[in-house]
């Protein structure tokens, strides 16, 4: 199997541009390979975008987005207040918001969502994610839901187990809304981490999936 790096000099950071729909969005899709990256890398640069937040989820983001990017030698984090589930009526507002991001930052890699994740706000954020960094990196991360929308990944980050109970622990501190939900636990999260392990042959038995559509070597 060929593996895969960035090929990057030491005069400059790598440069991780994170969005996310929702509040808790990036931390289940990609924490873990963040967290990796964060750990692998001395200089990395992180702009984490959540788009649709309010109440006591914008505390929420923040903290927790705070400690996944303890380790970054240069962070922004954004919390913004589009309507929770109706992004697709919004299109305008946040394509526009996207071409801001454009011009501000070029990132080596990008985190977003599953273009075939059947949450509404979701599938938006991914279309213009593809609409707006085109000759780039671009990393669909996938989300467990009610919906039954999980696919075949075909980009695998193998992790080390400290570094998945890390991520469990960190998204059950700081996303107390969210307990109520029956899928919000521990074990699920460790579950799927565990199965994209099995499916990439990972050496610490779990693994995050991504869609890659477009890689150039």
């Amino acid at each position: 199997m060929l593996k895969f790096g960035f090929p990057l000099t030491k005069d400059r950071p790598l440069k991780m541009l994170c969005l996310g729909a929702h509040s808790d969005d990036i931390e289940i899709g990609c924490g873990g390979t963040i967290l990796r990256l964060l750990s692998e890398h001395e200089e990395v640069e992180v702009l984490w975008v959540v788009f649709g937040s309010s109440g006591q989820r914008d505390n929420e983001a923040s903290a927790s987005a705070q400690q996944f990017l303890a380790g970054a030698g240069k962070r922004e984090i954004v919390v913004e207040n589009f309507r929770d589930g109706y992004f697709p009526t919004l299109g305008g507002e946040i394509k526009d918001y996207f071409e801001g991001l454009k011009k501000r930052f070029t990132p080596d890699v990008v985190f977003t969502h599953y273009r075939k994740d059947l949450h509404q706000d979701h599938r938006q954020i991914s279309d213009l994610t593809w609409n707006t960094f085109r000759d780039h990196l671009i990393l669909e991360y996938e989300i467990m839901k009610y919906d039954g929308d999980l696919g075949q990944p075909n980009f695998f980050v193998p992790l080390e187990q400290a570094t998945c109970a890390k991520k469990v622990a960190l998204l059950l501190e700081h996303f107390k809304s969210q307990l109520a939900h029956r899928w919000f636990r521990e074990d699920t999260f460790l579950s799927l981490l565990r199965l994209r392990g099995v499916e990439c042959n990972a050496p610490g038995d779990h693994a995050e999936g991504f869609y890659c559509r477009k890689l150039v070597i």
